[in-house]
């Protein structure tokens, strides 16, 4: 491979960042000093291969430099090229795919405002005004506009991160113009986020399965986690063996909590049988959906809940490496689950003998940085070998070919920590739980238009009324929106639905991972639509041109419809359903494919634009 360089050199800082990732330079192949090589050195190229198989660290590398600096210079670009032979083109493709990210110089300090569904209810459009007018050019804090934060429960809300040695991020919602502007000035000396249990209603009832620790533990007392069952799971899974917890999973009826519904013992079942390793197990938690935030609850207030999960789910497909996949926006739960993973390396809970059953599995942190689109299973594997977060065709599956090519067993956190409650309690009683067809307790997000948003714990097949009674649904409800931006609208009429896989699908909508967005009247339905088509537009991938393409007409179409009636609104309503239909059928994942389908639920449900 013939890599070209430019002349642009890192600075003393950016070398720093880099190498305190990777290791000082060995070699001035890899971008070491003349002060730094060996007189041998350049008689032969050295690297090469080696230095190729560690390109899955060029997103850590990216983090590294925009950590320390606050943006990612072409130096210093450059120079983490050079350490893992990568073509400086596909770093820089890489680079500028993620939002986070910034090619181009910025202030240290960046003010992410969310802009997204609830907060946009909850007057977003206001904050940002606000304060943008008080933190404008000089006062040394860039303010974007953001999708989802995943803090839907305390909107609105921003999220303030100053680079530096450390990093430094300060987290306020819900947030005013006067919070934000002091998180962002002064990240130290914000007001400490409130506790996750905050975010759980019924935090502390007994009957929680997988809330149940949530607000009665400490979060980062391992001691204290083992005490309220901590680890039963783990201890029952080594007695039955990898084959037995594939057969209580199955047994017990769970499928994936992301909105695709697929049976997880099926899933483990194909990856534990393919004869070629390593296999490796992934957990997805970079959950971006807008209203969607219980993975980030999990991990703030029960950490140690999904290491043993994972530690679990590795033992039965075969694999010794996992990774944990998060989300950038989460600061918090990063820091809980760094500390946890350490833990449990600390005391034989991760390892090469994990509780002395001669079984090896340890757990890698991997943060993303911000886009919605590596939220689909290949586009993250793409996103941990250090490429763009760009979907693949299938098949080849997952559990065929996946991470690195090898099998993989991909689930999220939801998902995975279902199966502490399934070898705690047994299959059978289990299956008891919810619907004979969705089986277990089911997360739900709930925010918007109700006194008590946050996270809720329900069997499968409660009703929509059901939980908005819980949360305390106010009056003059106008909508509901299930599933998130990628979901459908129901009417208050509609609230008998039954939440299971296979009841809002009879009613024509989605479950989704588990939103519930309530819209009294007082909230602009087609403010709110346009925003979704903002939303698909800014997150797609851009590789398939029904996606691609298809966003950007269907965003169009809305912004010329409002104002609109007759025949000119009715022909954009037409042409709104051709691009919907050509996202559907051709689209190459799940963002296309679900970009219009809460604009036409709006349409055909709610009556919008009539």
């Amino acid at each position: 491979m013939d890599l070209h360089f430019g002349d642009s050199k890192p600075t003393d800082e950016e070398r720093a960042a880099i190498d305190a990732l990777l290791g000082p330079p060995e070699s001035s192949w890899e971008g070491a000093t003349r002060d730094e090589m060996r007189a041998a050195d350049l008689r032969w190229a050295r690297g090469g291969r080696a230095a190729r198989e560690r390109r899955d660290l060029l997103l850590p590398g990216l983090h590294a430099v925009n950590d320390r600096i606050g943006w990612i210079s072409e130096g210093a670009l450059g120079y983490l090229c050079r350490r893992l032979t990568v073509p400086p083109a596909e770093a820089y493709g890489v680079a500028t795919f993620y939002a986070m990210f910034s090619v181009k110089p910025r202030p240290a300090t960046v003010l992410h405002v969310c802009t997204d569904l609830a907060c946009a209810a909850a007057g977003a459009s206001e904050l940002c005004a606000g304060v943008e007018a008080r933190l404008g050019p000089g006062s040394g804090v860039a303010v974007e506009r953001s999708p989802c934060l995943g803090l839907c429960e305390r909107a609105p809300a921003a999220l303030a991160v100053r680079a530096g040695d450390p990093v430094r991020t300060a987290v306020s919602a819900p947030t005013t113009v006067e919070r934000a502007v002091l998180a962002a000035s002064a990240p130290d000396s914000a007001p400490e986020e409130p506790s996750a249990a905050l975010a759980v209603p019924q935090a502390g009832d007994p009957a929680l399965m997988l809330l149940g620790r949530v607000g009665v533990v400490d979060p980062v007392s391992l001691d204290d986690y083992r005490a309220h069952g901590g680890y039963t799971a783990l201890r029952q899974a080594f007695a039955i063996g990898p084959a037995g917890v594939i057969r209580e999973v199955t047994d017990a009826g769970l499928v994936g909590r992301g909105g695709a519904a697929f049976p997880t013992g099926r899933k483990w079942q194909a990856t534990a049988s393919q004869p070629d390793r390593p296999h490796y197990l992934v957990c997805n938690a970079d959950e971006s959906e807008p209203g969607t935030f219980k993975d980030r609850v999990v991990m703030e207030g029960d950490p140690y809940a999904l290491v043993e999960a994972m530690t679990i789910a590795g033992y039965a497909v075969g694999a010794h490496k996992g990774y944990l996949y998060l989300r950038g926006e989460y600061p918090r739960a990063l820091a809980r689950m760094e500390h946890a993973i350490g833990q449990a390396r600390a005391r034989g809970l991760l390892g090469d003998d994990v509780l002395g059953q001669g079984y090896a599995f340890d757990i890698e942190i991997r943060r993303g940085a911000g886009a919605y689109i590596c939220g689909e299973e290949t586009a993250l594997f793409n996103s941990i070998e250090g490429y763009r977060g760009e979907p693949r065709s299938k098949p080849p599956f997952p559990v065929e070919k996946g991470l690195f090519g090898k099998p993989t067993a991909e689930n999220n956190v939801e998902t995975l920590i279902n199966v502490l409650p399934i070898l705690t309690v047994g299959a059978p009683a289990y299956a008891a739980i919810g619907t004979g067809s969705s089986t277990g307790p089911k997360l739900f997000c709930v925010s918007g238009s109700v006194e008590r948003p946050g996270i809720y714990e329900l069997p499968f097949g409660a009703t929509l009324g059901e939980l908005l009674e819980l949360a305390g649904v106010r009056d003059r409800l106008r909508a509901v929106l299930l599933g998130g931006a990628a979901g459908g609208f129901v009417r208050p009429d509609e609230l008998d639905i039954p939440l299971t896989f296979e009841g809002t699908r009879e009613a024509g909508t989605t479950l989704g991972s588990g939103v519930v967005l309530a819209f009294d009247d007082t909230v602009p339905l087609p403010r709110l639509l346009l925003r979704i088509a903002e939303f698909f537009r800014d997150e797609s991938c851009g590789q398939c041109v029904p996606c691609r393409v298809g966003t950007v007409r269907q965003e169009e179409a809305l912004h010329r419809i409002v104002g609109r009636t007759g025949a000119d609104a009715a022909a954009d309503i037409t042409l709104l359903r051709e691009v919907g239909r050509a996202m559907k059928d051709a689209s190459i994942c799940g963002l296309g494919q679900t970009a219009w389908n809460a604009v036409e639920s709006a349409i055909d449900r709610l009556g919008a634009y009539e």
